[in-house]
């Protein structure tokens, strides 16, 4: 069953769901990305994500399932004078090129429940060049407690070794669970239930 309707009525109201600005852990990254790069922005909304990186100079390939979100993503990205590739995609049913991405922005991609997040996270592993960068936030369980942001569903969310089961055999260098205020848009707006993946696929894979 498609998404898109669902996200397709909460990007529909007036103003950017999640903000205008970048993903407050994406940013803190800027030290680690490299002008030039080609990067992957997965559901990446009305476009904020990506269009940070566009602005870093990075070639930026921007995904996702709602059509209203990527024609906001269209305007924002002309209004800040950046060019990049938008994509209509469902992340369930896409084709992973292989090894064709420097990065990956995974923000928030907390859509899919446990089948759909295994066959996201195999797509990342085949879609990053080796040496390929991975950044990666989400929400814990306990996100469920706050209730400002991310899937009324304990199952999609990610638990720290959740992640080292996807991606322990990668260069780890950032794995943390942390409680932080996020204000991002009224989408993710107070106290939340955090999760921080920073990580390199080997160079030989």
């Amino acid at each position: 069953m498609s998404l898109a309707p669902f996200w397709d009525e909460r990007y529909g109201q007036p103003g950017f769901l999640f903000g205008e600005a970048p993903n407050a852990f994406l940013k803190s990254q800027a030290g680690l990305l490299e002008a030039g790069w080609h990067a992957l922005s997965l559901a990446d909304g009305e476009g904020r994500n990506g269009i940070w990186l566009a602005e870093q100079g990075l070639h930026v390939h921007a995904l996702d399932a709602s059509p209203v979100a990527l024609n906001k993503a269209r305007t924002l990205a002309q209004k800040r004078g950046v060019e990049l590739r938008f994509e209509h995609a469902d992340l369930l049913n896409w084709t992973w090129p292989e090894a064709a991405y420097d990065m990956v922005a995974a923000i928030f991609i907390q859509f899919a429940g446990p089948e759909g997040r295994k066959s996201m996270f195999d797509g990342i592993r085949r879609a990053l060049k080796p040496g390929g960068l991975l950044v990666l936030q989400g929400y814990t369980p306990r996100q469920l407690e706050f209730k400002t942001g991310g899937p009324p569903a304990a199952e999609n969310m990610y638990t720290e070794s959740l992640l080292r089961e996807a991606f322990g055999d990668w260069d780890i260098s950032r794995l943390n669970e942390h409680d932080d205020f996020v204000a991002e848009g009224t989408g993710h707006f107070g106290q939340s239930a955090l999760i921080d993946l920073i990580a390199r696929k080997p160079e030989s894979n």
